[in-house]
């Protein structure tokens, strides 16, 4: 008898051990990126108050030793250095994916993989065909592209909305993905004229960060040394100096040994998760968020063809993007969608990953450079377009509340006690065992009061 075929699903329910990452990784990036809007915040209320002189030359002030080349701007340190952590982590992140994630599988990262590619090919078409027809400049058509999953996360923490499981671990690895194809077009697009000899040398320091790890050698202080030296050749060679970050971060082993309770790269990235999400990420949009903003300079964002670009992208083209991306790849592969989720539900994912806030303003300062006008003109763009596409990806979330919220209770509840979720024991008979005698006490216990109360009222109806 031939074996049953099983549909495949789009967007089931992961693993339990994938499910307590997803939750323990997302909690983190939600606090961050509560942190990052109020830096947001912080920034634009700094920056348009009669304190924004001193804002532009805090941001503007020069440090660092100019021998070494690194004598640098505030804003320039937030950018180049500070957010060599943020894709140190982002490294670490798809390292693990890769390795024991939901991207190990082809099959099953397939999904992530289409939507974030389409996630990324559509809001760039939407710039390029708007710049074109409005004669504007094509240089920022990776501006949109990218999606900020710490401040997406901090939008569904203000709104109140509990995904659930699989919405959860789509949207992390999305975001993974998402971060690959912004660092390779970082890499290949931003590079500037290349000094081969600090290049080599930062290769070297990338081979020896290597051959420390495979030969187990321990320490920070051997560590954190070795990786300033990493990044400061990065940076003179005129390659972005985030990709020593992502670099290192693939590096480190994130795969179990037997008896380890954690990997050596999920311990370091526990370590500097909170470093990345509360310090780093923070402080890049105190210093790259603070621009002026005026009646004329919102009208501006609407009417100049690359700001408006920037905005349609972010909004249409990457809920358009993601979304066909998720159909396509359902279509082609025959999948079906989990019966718990409606495709609206996909549409509104979708368009919470236009919140595009952190690499965008990252991309935009490196599109742009030598344009300080169009460079701030542009970062308001990403600032609305991410305000847009995060009020409407919030009310379509809303409309589904109570389902997130019932599946969501469903996927916590655990009546036995054994600290697993129940809907993760339903194979296991030990599971059906302790919830037979659990429903056995409690049937006991309602014939006692059966009786107890049956006695009671047959002594109220006896004769006095």
């Amino acid at each position: 008898m031939a074996a049953l075929k099983t549909t495949p699903k789009l967007f089931g329910r992961p693993s339990l051990p994938e499910r307590n990452f997803v939750t323990d990784a997302l909690r983190a990036e939600t606090v961050g990126g509560v942190l990052l809007l109020l830096a947001a915040v912080a920034a634009l209320i700094w920056a348009n108050t009669p304190l924004g002189d001193s804002y532009a030359s805090v941001r503007d002030f020069h440090v660092g030793p100019a021998s070494l080349g690194l004598d640098l701007s505030v804003q320039h340190w937030a950018a180049d250095g500070l957010l060599a952590v943020f894709f140190f982590v982002a490294g670490i992140e798809l390292k693990r994916e890769l390795v024991v994630g939901e991207l190990r599988d082809p099959k099953a990262a397939a999904l992530p993989v289409i939507a974030a590619l389409c996630g990324m090919i559509m809001p760039a078409l939407v710039y390029l065909t708007v710049t074109t027809l409005g004669d504007g400049s094509t240089a920022g058509w990776a501006v949109p592209t990218a999606t900020d999953i710490a401040f997406a996360l901090a939008v569904l923490a203000v709104i109140g909305t509990s995904l659930p499981s699989a919405l959860r671990a789509f949207l992390l690895t999305l975001a993974v993905v998402d971060d690959l194809f912004a660092i390779l077009i970082i890499a290949v697009f931003f590079t500037n004229d290349l000094n081969f000899a600090a290049l080599a040398g930062a290769f070297a320091g990338l081979l020896l960060f290597w051959l420390l790890l495979r030969t187990g050698v321990r320490g920070w202080y051997v560590y954190v040394p070795l990786a300033l030296v990493i990044w400061g050749l990065m940076y003179n060679s005129g390659v972005h100096a985030t990709i020593a970050g992502v670099s290192m971060g693939l590096m480190l082993r994130c795969s179990r040994r037997e008896g380890e309770e954690q990997s050596p790269g999920e311990h370091i990235e526990h370590l500097v998760r909170p470093l990345s999400a509360g310090i780093a990420v923070p402080l890049f949009a105190l210093f790259s968020a603070g621009v002026t903003v005026t009646g004329k300079s919102l009208g501006d964002v609407f009417t100049r063809p690359e700001t408006l670009g920037v905005v349609l992208g972010l909004v249409v083209g990457k809920a358009l993007g993601i979304f066909g991306g998720t159909w396509l790849a359902a279509r082609f592969t025959r999948a079906e969608l989990n019966e718990d989720l409606r495709w609206p539900d996909v549409f509104a994912l979708a368009s919470l990953a236009g919140i595009g806030f952190t690499v965008s303003l990252l991309i935009g300062e490196l599109a742009f450079t030598g344009d300080a006008t169009l460079t701030d003109e542009v970062k308001a763009a990403v600032l609305i377009g991410s305000l847009i596409a995060a009020v409407l990806s919030g009310v379509l979330l809303k409309l589904r509340v109570r389902t997130y919220q019932a599946l969501a209770a469903e996927e916590e509840r655990d009546e036995d006690m054994s600290g697993i979720p129940d809907i993760y024991e339903q194979d296991d008979p030990a599971y059906h065992l302790r919830m037979a005698a659990i429903y056995e006490e409690k049937a006991a216990e309602h014939r006692r009061r059966a009786q107890a109360a049956g006695a009671s009222r047959d002594g109220g109806d006896s004769p006095a």
